[in-house]
């Protein structure tokens, strides 16, 4: 099932930097930071473009601005989870908050399942700017009822299987059966680009915390405070890796 992605799955090494530009990109928005995801109106748009018109979009509020409105909106995509039989229990009460940390694990998750759906690959027909200004009216979307039934079946399986078939086509989403080489080769040439971007994103974030954590050395081998009994637990922390290798 969807949910049985473990923590040491590749879905959460993926950088934030990479997380924003994915919804960006696809719903055409401007988040800077994960938390601006925390209302849970962008994860309903990504699931109603994997399978388009599922999500009552008129019930999302992208202008959430309160906890409260934020819960609507998760209960709307849980309604759609449990339409399409994801076994995924949303952590509503984390992620109101506007943790980073729970919001991008559940961003990475997310971007695992709809990748795992659709190899990746975006859908043309989808405007996502047009989906949030109608507010999800009942109208027809190019290929959404034929897209939908295609998408919905392919959900039955597990994930495990729809990564499968992914492999099977190659992460460029390219059937084998009809291989066009300029398609596959440009598809290569991009996932090699997303995949350095991916990799400066993850060094950027190690050097990051590396400095943060060099700091609070520097803190605690002050002469004013090293011997404060709270410095000395910190220092033990710091230092307990090094004292295991040692040992």
């Amino acid at each position: 099932m969807a949910s049985n992605i473990g923590m040491m799955d590749s879905a959460y090494f993926v950088g934030r930097n990479e997380i924003l530009s994915w919804i960006n990109a696809r719903l055409q928005l401007n988040f800077t930071r994960v938390e601006e995801a925390a209302s849970g109106a962008a994860q309903c748009q990504m699931m109603d473009m994997t399978y388009p018109g599922i999500v009552p979009m008129h019930k999302v509020n992208f202008d959430a601005k309160t906890e409260y409105d934020f819960i609507q909106n998760y209960k709307v995509l849980q309604d759609v989870f449990n339409k399409l039989k994801i076994d995924k229990h949303i952590e509503v009460n984390r992620l109101v908050k506007g943790r980073p940390l729970d919001n991008l694990e559940f961003l990475q998750w997310l971007k695992r399942y709809c990748d795992s759906v659709n190899c990746g690959l975006m859908n043309e027909n989808y405007d996502p700017v047009e989906r949030r200004t109608k507010g999800g009216k009942e109208r027809s979307i190019k290929g959404s009822q034929k897209n939908h039934k295609s998408l919905q079946a392919s959900n039955s399986v597990n994930s495990s299987s729809s990564e499968g078939d992914c492999a099977r086509q190659g992460k460029s989403g390219i059937v084998p059966s009809a291989v066009n080489p300029s398609l596959e080769i440009k598809a290569l040439t991009k996932e090699v680009s997303d995949l350095k971007l991916s990799v400066e994103g993850l060094e950027k974030e190690r050097d990051f915390y590396y400095e943060k954590l060099r700091d609070i050395e520097v803190l605690c081998q002050s002469p004013d405070v090293e011997n404060n009994p709270i410095v000395v637990e910190v220092k033990k922390i710091l230092y307990a890796a090094d004292e295991e290798e040692t040992a």
